[in-house]
């Protein structure tokens, strides 16, 4: 009888949670309250573990507990995407924090570990609510404690199937305590992800052998297209070697080592990211020196994930293959004399956004960066990280314009050293862009959050797609194939008319004194069909202006702004 863990054992488990969590992702993506084709619930939670799980798989076949536990924790941290997957990174910070001295874990010091998986999630969620993935995984806690203190020398294999059906039950009453959830018929797509862990965990105990397979796409309506021949042939390679690699640091890395660091860097190369989490420090410059970048790396501590690619080589590569294998001759840049070090400006932003149309008018307005992404894509913490570094400012605001990216978006700012990064929580498209246009470079940082935050008031938002299920919700009947008009939290309108779908979702998001309408219409628009969405909307609505933008967002037809 099995009564206790050690390093290997828990690796198992946790790879087998991880693969069976994978597995089911495409039954969690359609536990939408909404039914809309954007779940993604799975998927975040998928990718999330999926990091985790690429840094155990480095560890070998017998890893020492600390370093299992700092590969999970860092992992999922770096790798967190939605609000579901930073969830997810925290129950397992959390979790893995109180096991990380262990080397055995018996009953009591596994539910000890669960609990505080939980405390930490819980911490991390500004308003928790009940009815998610929370509540199962505070169900599961209390139901580890119960078993560990009745019964401290329980078989891990009967331990585990308790912990699993009492998840089971805590999932099917969700419904019961979000009334969403119970209209739309679904329990809570995150905790059905967390019970596919436990699961996973509970038949790795068992015995069941799982065939690992951490690759995890992107939904299909991710946006699709590449770079342009005629922007390859005109990139500018200064340096050579794109360069990355990870520090296990073995000395103090403070603030001021840090600041030495990335000024070295900065000597050898550009395009720099230097990220400091805990014990590891996240490194990848661009250089012609890969070795010296190497040699300065290693007065700080062991090298891992060490990764050199030649960009001319791979540009060459790439333009051959564009043009039907036909040799490209390349002028590289000449050697470039050195220049000053460029001076912090005051500002910078991040904005996120899917659609050409969407990314050039967040360009516009001044944004120095556009993940792309949005509801279908939830970029990373990493993603968020890696573009706080690109930018040279003092100050960085970030619009996530999601309310799925928000938590990833708070994740990344906590981890920014170089720079004040700072979230504004804009939870729609438009939301992001009205925060833009209130934004005064010549005003102080304060000044500025309490004119933007103030703004998004200011707007109404909305978006139109399809339902592929049929349901209730908001006391609509819902077909499949149905138009619906979605507003921040509810279904506005719905039917087989586009054009009717869109007008009511208009009228529905008008209040007293509303003046604009903007319409920015998706790819699987024309700019035909959006003019006489256009013409429709301001013969009915005749006091309204009525304006059009080409957004070229995926899954949703228009993205309505009311102001």
């Amino acid at each position: 009888m099995i009564t206790e863990f050690d390093a290997s054992a828990l690796k198992k488990c946790f790879l087998a949670g991880a693969s069976n969590l994978i597995a089911n992702k495409d039954i969690i993506n359609e536990l939408n309250v909404f039914p809309v084709p954007d779940g993604d619930t799975g998927t975040n939670m998928s990718m999330t573990i999926s990091s985790a799980a690429g840094e155990v798989m480095a560890l070998g076949e017998q890893p020492k507990m600390k370093e299992l536990c700092k590969a999970i924790s860092t992992g999922s941290l770096k790798g967190a995407r939605g609000n579901s997957g930073v969830i997810l990174s925290q129950l397992l910070r959390g979790f893995t924090r109180r096991l990380s001295e262990e080397k055995k874990i018996d009953l009591p010091i596994l539910a000890a570990a669960m609990n505080q998986g939980v405390e930490t999630a819980y911490k991390a969620v500004m308003k928790p609510k009940e009815g998610t993935i929370l509540t199962v995984a505070r169900a599961c806690a209390d139901k580890a404690y119960e078993l560990s203190e009745a019964d401290p020398g329980m078989a891990l294999n009967d331990f585990a199937a308790g912990v699993l059906k009492y998840a089971e039950e805590a999932l099917n009453n969700t419904p019961e305590l979000l009334p969403v959830l119970k209209e739309a018929g679904v329990v809570d797509s995150g905790g059905r992800g967390l019970y596919e862990i436990f699961k996973g965990a509970a038949e790795a105990i068992e015995g069941r052998e799982y065939e690992y397979n951490f690759e995890v796409s992107e939904t299909a309506a991710a946006v699709e297209g590449g770079a342009k021949r005629e922007a390859i042939e005109n990139a500018d390679i200064k340096f050579g070697y794109c360069t990355e690699f990870i520090i296990k640091l073995e000395k103090e890395f403070n603030e001021g080592t840090e600041r030495a660091f990335k000024a070295f860097l900065e000597s050898i190369g550009d395009s720099i990211v230097c990220v400091a989490m805990d014990d590891i420090v996240k490194v990848h410059v661009h250089t012609d020196h890969p070795g010296q970048a190497f040699e300065k790396a290693l007065t700080y501590g062991q090298l891992t994930r060490m990764k050199v690619d030649n960009m001319r080589e791979e540009h060459n590569e790439r333009l051959f293959n564009m043009g039907g294998g036909k040799p490209v001759e390349i002028e590289l840049s000449p050697e470039k004399p050195e220049e000053a070090p460029v001076e912090k400006k005051r500002y910078g932003f991040i904005a996120v956004a899917a659609g050409e149309g969407l990314k050039e008018i967040f360009k516009g307005l001044g944004a120095d960066e556009v993940i792309e992404g949005g509801q279908t894509m939830n970029p990373s913490t990493d993603d968020i990280l890696n573009a706080i570094g690109r930018i040279n400012a003092e100050t960085i605001f970030i619009l996530p314009n999601n309310s799925n990216i928000i938590l990833a978006a708070n994740q990344a700012a906590s981890m920014s050293r170089d720079a004040q990064a700072i979230v504004l929580p804009t939870k729609t498209i438009p939301q992001g862009i009205t925060a833009l246009i209130n934004f005064i470079p010549d005003h102080g940082t304060d000044e500025n959050i309490q004119e933007m935050m103030g703004s998004l008031s200011t707007v109404r938002s909305g978006q139109v797609t399809y339902a592929v299920r049929e349901t209730t919700i908001d006391g609509h009947e819902v077909k499949a194939g149905d138009y619906m008009g979605l507003g921040n939290h509810s279904l506005l309108s719905v039917g087989r008319d586009l054009k009717q779908v869109t007008s009511e979702l208009v009228g529905a998001l008008m209040e007293d004194g509303s003046e604009l309408v903007t319409l920015y219409y998706g790819k699987e628009i024309s700019e035909e069909e959006a003019e006489g969405c256009r013409e429709a909307l301001a013969a009915r609505y005749e006091d309204l202006e009525i304006e059009l933008q080409s957004g070229g967002q995926p899954v949703y037809y228009y993205i309505v702004s009311v102001e």
